[in-house]
């Protein structure tokens, strides 16, 4: 309980700190959290979401990104955000970096229909900048639920952001990677993000430390492991 009530005050701060660097002379309140509403579907929640005028990231959006995959699966990925490609088709993971997150899907054993993938945030942040603190707290209710939807066994986290806001700390992925952590009772496993994996093309350790996490997530699920 303790730990939960630090979650939530910590999500309370950084809202009513971006509040007052926006200079905004009232306090917006987020959406009522869904974080105690378990066991609704994917599609109920997606009907909850509506045309989400929540916060800013709708005035610049074209679609909101919900997540895909098997609403039962035991794997599930989450990212940080949505980028051009995913705004432009409404769907998670489709531009370059979703090109490789599909291939590194692939080599687990797996296809894209079998897990579920989705985002911190449904929404592109302009420019793909990183989202700030109030749309993390106004979206990450929704995020939530999709997971109490899906229960997943395992969840890998893509990148720095969704490490961050997933396990609540500022460590660098750096030292999260590779260690299995735990949110609600599911497995977490941070690794890179693919969109900075193809930045460091040149440097293939980062490719083979992300490989290296994947192969502990498939040991987890049984999951055939090759070299």
């Amino acid at each position: 309980m303790a730990e939960q009530l630090e979650g939530w005050l910590h999500h309370a701060r950084n809202y009513l700190d971006y509040q007052v660097r926006q200079g905004f002379a009232e306090i917006l309140l987020p959406v009522r959290s869904l974080e105690s509403e378990c066991n609704k579907d994917l599609e109920t929640i997606r009907v909850q979401l509506g045309e989400c005028t929540r916060c800013r990231l709708s005035q610049t959006r074209t679609s909101i990104v919900f997540g895909e995959g098997n609403p039962e699966a035991m794997l599930m990925f989450i990212g940080e955000g949505p980028g051009a490609e995913e705004d432009s088709e409404g769907r998670p993971f489709v531009g370059k970096a979703g090109r490789l997150l599909s291939r590194m899907i692939k080599a687990m054993g797996l296809d894209r229909s079998q897990v579920y993938i989705a985002n911190i945030v449904k929404c592109r942040p302009p420019e793909n900048r990183d989202p700030h603190p109030v749309e993390i707290d106004t979206c990450f209710p929704f995020l939530v639920a999709q997971i109490e939807s899906v229960r997943p066994e395992i969840i890998v986290a893509l990148g720095r952001i969704a490490t961050g806001v997933l396990l609540r700390t500022k460590e660098p992925i750096g030292k999260l990677r590779g260690a299995f952590h735990n949110w609600n009772g599911i497995a977490v496993m941070p690794t890179y993000h693919p969109s900075f994996l193809l930045r460091q093309e040149v440097d293939r350790r980062y490719k083979a430390l992300a490989w290296a996490d994947l192969k502990k997530v498939m040991g987890l699920l049984d999951l055939p492991v090759s070299s």
